[in-house]
């Protein structure tokens, strides 16, 4: 029996089972010990909501310039000031925007991009082959490559756009819905389902009027599927944990699954985000190993790929269940070449994408490069977006040469995962076998249970990487409400992520700073790293703010910094960025009930704290992934899952695009 016939939550991509079992100190008893005296009762149900600030967090915006509604008081000549009127929230099956605006939906999925470019079929009955020279499906993480940038360019008018696509609508892919016939799934039917997953690369261009198009015959449009070839890098390459019948060198595997968010490099490519990789695949073995306990693979599959009737390779890895004599003769070790990010060079379409594995396996929601530095390490960030899981750190061994620089700097170097102290202080904890502190707290876990493993210890530095979330348990990182997409302020250096909710949080945690147990509606955190060092293993944290209803206030020292009202109430916070001038734009997937209505984007100024709702989605969509064009007069936004048929009325399967925004008059967009 599927598992998606056992919960109804499976299909589902925020269905994350809590397998973080370790009792390291939770993120809301941090934040409780540290708020015991800057508690406020706000809120039209009581909320308890508070932020801190004013405890030497270098570089944070001054209350003198913000009033008790988040507004600006005047005085502030900031680029990053919200020239725009809010927009309320909706109900409609439409993308509003500000007045003065205009909004056009762009590449649903099914346009052809590659290939023959094979039309889209409106009843459902595209084939496997024709989906892979489609648009994949459930847009997610975007960003825009200017055409020249190879050249040391910025185009505003022609480039490269890159997406991720998350997870599939069954029910929309195909004419009548998934199939099974005698128990088994119709194999052109998982190829074409996993022909919508993956990554797709559009060359795209403005025309005279102010017109975007797809810039049809390009060499640079591609698909990159689930199963695409790959290359595996970095420390965990040819690790005996990644043999597979396919790869009996583990150098190698077969596409990237679940991309969410996604991190464009400093030198010109496009990282991939592998989130919710473990439903992709089925262990029906008595017993599994940590790799796949600690991430929640179950006995059986979301879509039951290995079911495929034509039995073929490509499909049956995976069912991971060993039945051959080593890992060479099955795929037992297939999930374990997922969990990565994902690098894929857009500029060169022959290419392979090379996972690395340096940056740790969980389920990566996206990853965020610090500003980079001449000759100093490439310093990024990623969040495991699930419950009770960490925020995370890379700082490379070799340092960076704009000449030079290439993914290689991402195969070397040491990854950390953040402490949130409960005085405003945070550490990050190298998960280094070669670190002193490391190593030491994991010969103390030897033989002991940590969560629900039994810890036996590990092999070397590429067992600890394939047991990231595992390592972070045993250096005693902080439990966090879901991190999400991370942001890096390219004025201040402050760093951002999404806690996006957490309802599994209970009535023995609730405290005075987090009160609300099945806490859905959650807040933004941010960080100032040590002397504005990104390589810095200290740093001072606060809460930028609390997502709630009318009403919900974020305090600092005493005094209402934020109190939403009825032009930022948000619920759910998820996809952040930051545009060329500094202005965050904040993307929600969450609650569709009042009175939040449809999912949104909102903007915010980080300086004064001034939140102005910019864009609300069609009905049942995600409001996810945002980038503009270097001059910040185009703006992409992908809506994702839409319940009804939009953005074509007459077309009877919902559809995911992109949104493109511009302002009537040609301006900055949010100015």
């Amino acid at each position: 029996m599927a598992k998606h016939d056992l919960d109804p939550n499976y299909l589902d991509p925020n269905y994350e089972p809590v397998v973080n079992h370790s009792e390291n100190t939770p993120f809301h008893q941090v934040l409780s010990a540290r708020m015991q005296r800057r508690t406020v009762m706000k809120g039209s149900v009581g909320a308890a909501l508070a932020s801190v600030m004013g405890l030497g967090l270098a570089g944070c915006g001054s209350d003198s310039d913000s009033d008790n509604d988040g507004g600006t008081t005047g005085g502030n000549t900031s680029t990053t000031e919200l020239g725009f009127k809010a927009v309320p929230t909706s109900t409609a099956n439409q993308v509003v925007v500000p007045e003065g605006y205009s909004s056009e939906a762009f590449l649903p999925w099914g346009t052809p991009i590659t290939g023959s470019y094979p039309a889209y079929k409106p009843d459902g009955t595209n084939t496997g082959e024709e989906q892979e020279q489609q648009m994949g499906m459930h847009h997610d993480g975007v960003h825009f490559f200017p055409i020249d940038l190879k050249a040391g360019g910025n185009s505003s008018s022609e480039g490269l756009l890159v997406m991720n696509h998350e997870y599939i609508n069954q029910g929309a892919l195909h004419a009548n819905g998934a199939t099974y016939i005698n128990g088994m799934r119709p194999a052109d039917e998982v190829r074409k389902e996993i022909a919508a997953h993956g990554v797709s690369v559009v060359h795209i261009k403005r025309d005279n009027n102010g017109k975007w198009d797809i810039v049809f015959g390009s060499p640079f449009n591609r698909r990159v599927t689930g199963n695409t070839e790959m290359d595996i890098r970095g420390p965990v390459r040819g690790y005996d944990k990644l043999v597979t019948k396919y790869s009996p060198d583990a150098t190698e595997t077969r596409g990237t699954l679940n991309n969410c968010a996604m991190g464009p490099t400093p030198w010109g490519t496009y990282l991939a985000a592998e989130e919710n990789w473990h439903g992709y695949f089925a262990n029906s073995d008595a017993t599994q190993p940590r790799e796949q306990t600690r991430h929640g693979v179950g006995d059986s599959s979301r879509y039951d790929w290995e079911l495929a009737d034509s039995g073929a390779d490509q499909y049956v890895r995976f069912d991971v269940t060993p039945t051959g004599a080593s890992a060479a003769d099955d795929y037992r070790n297939e999930a374990n070449t997922y969990g990565f990010m994902v690098e894929i060079d857009p500029f060169t379409p022959e290419s392979k994408p090379q996972k690395r594995t340096a940056l740790g396996r969980f389920g990566h929601e996206g990853v965020i490069f610090a500003p980079v530095k001449e000759g100093e390490p490439v310093v990024c960030y990623s969040g495991d977006d699930s419950r009770f899981e960490y925020i995370y750190k890379f700082v490379s061994s070799k340092p960076y040469y704009a000449a030079t620089a290439g993914g290689y700097l991402l195969d070397e170097g040491t990854l950390y995962v953040a402490r949130f102290n409960d005085d405003g202080s945070g550490d990050w904890l190298a998960l280094d076998l070669n670190d002193a502190d490391f190593a030491a707290k994991v010969a103390a876990a030897q033989g002991e249970m940590v969560g629900n493993v039994q810890f036996d210890g590990f092999e070397n530095q590429a067992d600890v990487l394939l047991n990231t979330r595992l390592a972070a348990d045993i250096a005693g990182a902080t439990p966090m409400d879901r991190p999400e997409w991370g942001a890096v302020d390219p004025n201040s250096g402050q760093v951002y992520f999404t806690l996006t909710n957490n309802s599994r949080r209970t009535e023995e945690q609730v405290n005075a700073a987090n009160p609300n147990a099945n806490n859905r509606t959650g807040h933004i955190i941010r960080w100032s790293e040590d002397g504005n060092d990104h390589t810095a293993t200290s740093f001072d944290w606060d809460i930028f703010v609390f997502a709630g209803e009318q009403g919900t206030e974020t305090v600092v020292d005493d005094q209402v910094i934020v109190s939403l009202t009825d032009d930022n109430i948000f619920n759910s916070p998820d996809g952040l960025w930051f545009d060329y001038n500094g202005r965050l734009w904040i993307q929600t997937d969450g609650s569709d009930a009042a009175p939040y209505q449809n999912n949104m984007m909102l903007a915010a100024n980080p300086e004064t704290r001034e939140i102005k709702r910019f864009f609300v989605g069609p009905v049942g969509c995600e409001v996810t992934g945002v980038v503009s064009t270097p001059d910040v007069k185009t703006m992409f936004v992908n809506i994702q899952h839409p319940e009804a048929n939009w953005p074509d009325a007459n077309d009877p399967r919902p559809r995911d695009a992109t949104v493109i925004v511009t302002r009537n008059d040609g301006g900055v967009i949010g100015a």
